[in-house]
């Protein structure tokens, strides 16, 4: 719950802002026609006027995230004042988005200019009103310690003092103080029982969400640490590096600090990412649910024991377990076991070194069976990964899920486990299974830390054409 709180809050304000703006768009109309007593000459089509503005909703969403509504340091910071710049701005450029929309179509979606003004006022005030009651509604939850993120602060700094007194006092910022690793004379009085004398010691034991670092000890070291346990990490700049920094500033108090991201594939991109990733599995499972029912009966038909699907354990982001979902390719006498067990059992464990070196891979791999070969070559055993796309285990587009196994000797697996991994991805699309596993490792990590939406669209296209095409499939 505590890693997924600013994505429910990201989520809540999406879904008010959406029933807002049409709700005020269709007031402004319904105003005019039944409310204002002076004769018109258009003809009402209230219920036409709204369906176009729902329809339109996405491109006004766009328009309020690229204004940073949807940041939490904007949303929940001490000062309304950004916040309320914004969304004036926001409510001024809808309106200007939707006539420019009018013009080039010719719809006639205002067909009175006091339409368009009465929805300027309007939808700032249902916004305003609307983020008032989710911003009272998060800090009352937060303030029952419900998706507040655990705080450990690090470095021998005024800003320790500072930040440690701002969480503390704070419940409704979303932050809890979980430790502080610091010299005594730099943690308030009153904050003292949440020191620990190490990093190692505090994030073992204060179940962290977030490191806040406030000097330049050893930073490489805080940073990896955070890294490897899948925390956020910010960085307070001092005074001169203010101006220089990196990352995304927030206030946190009265503090600026510098989260530093892993990867870009975070807040308002990964909520977009997730809609398109339901949007996308819900659409194909519809188109290819008969083909699928009817390899699922051939693979019946060829082995009654045991079920067509197959579920492997994977890993996916922030290092979790989840059950990835696959066509049965395997020949019966295999089920069940292991690829060392396998090749042991038909006398060709040789084969087993070899498999493990290629990334659990092996060209005509005598476990598969003939129809398995070509739901392999032709992917259509990955299709019931559909499923775990809808159910949030990985995405359409991300890197290949990790074997548990594959984490003993992976030493950047931190950086891949950043992010869900995919049914498709860079690594896939840049050779498959023809190019080594260290370098569709390196792929994978490049598209974790470049992520971009234009990235995920040219891995899309490719899938498409090697999918159709067969170069590549193994």
């Amino acid at each position: 719950m505590r890693k997924k709180s600013d994505f429910v809050l990201r989520i809540a304000l999406i879904i008010g802002d959406s029933l807002m703006l049409i709700l005020s768009y269709a007031m402004a109309y319904f105003i005019r026609v039944h409310v204002d007593q002076r004769p018109y000459t258009f003809e009402s089509q209230l219920a036409d006027f709204t369906r176009t503005i729902m329809f339109l909703v996405p491109i006004l969403l766009i328009i309020l995230a690229a204004l940073g509504l949807y940041k939490k340091s904007v949303f929940l910071g001490k000062s309304r004042m950004p916040e309320l710049g914004r969304i004036i701005l926001a409510s001024i450029l809808s309106m200007a988005a939707l006539i420019v929309y009018d013009f080039f179509t010719g719809e006639e979606l205002f067909p009175v200019r006091i339409v368009a003004l009465t929805s300027v006022a309007l939808s700032f005030v249902f916004l305003m009103a609307e983020r008032i009651l989710v911003r009272f509604v998060m800090r009352q939850i937060f303030r029952k310690d419900y998706g507040t993120k655990r705080v450990v602060i690090v470095g021998n700094h005024k800003n320790t003092e500072y930040l440690a007194d701002y969480i503390a006092s704070s419940p409704e910022s979303g932050y809890r103080l979980a430790g502080i690793v610091a010299a005594k004379k730099y943690i308030p009085q009153d904050l003292r029982k949440n020191q620990y004398s190490s990093l190692k010691e505090a994030l073992k034991k204060a179940r962290a969400d977030i490191i806040f670092q406030t000097d330049e000890k050893s930073t490489e070291y805080v940073f990896k640490q955070a890294v490897n346990r899948h925390l956020l990490y910010y960085f307070v700049p001092s005074e001169a590096a203010l101006s220089s920094h990196f990352g995304e500033l927030e206030l946190v108090g009265n503090t600026p600090a510098v989260l530093v991201r892993l990867t870009p594939l975070k807040g308002s991109a990964a909520a977009v990412k997730r809609i398109f990733d339901i949007l996308f599995s819900l659409v194909a499972l519809i188109v290819v649910l008969i083909p699928m029912m009817i390899v699922w009966l051939m693979i019946k038909l060829g082995d009654f024991k045991h079920s067509p699907i197959y579920k492997d354990e994977r890993l996916t982001r922030y290092n979790r377990k989840f059950k990835c979902y696959k066509f049965r390719t395997m020949k019966p006498e295999y089920n069940g076991m292991t690829a060392e067990e396998a090749f042991t059992k038909m006398g060709k464990p040789e084969l087993i070194k070899k498999y493990r070196k290629d990334g659990d891979y092996i060209k005509n791999d005598p476990r598969v069976t003939k129809f398995g070969r070509f739901l392999r070559r032709t992917s259509i055993d990955e299709l019931p990964q559909l499923v775990n796309i809808l159910k949030g285990d990985i995405s359409l587009i991300g890197p290949r899920a990790l074997l548990p196994g594959e984490l003993r000797d992976y030493g950047d697996r931190s950086l891949i486990l950043s992010v869900k991994s995919g049914l498709t991805g860079f690594a896939q699309v840049s050779g498959r299974r023809d190019i080594p596993f260290e370098e569709r490792r390196a792929l994978d990590i490049y598209y974790v830390m470049n992520w971009s939406l234009v990235l995920d669209a040219q891995i899309f296209l490719k899938t498409i054409i090697i999918v159709l095409s067969g170069d590549g499939a193994k």
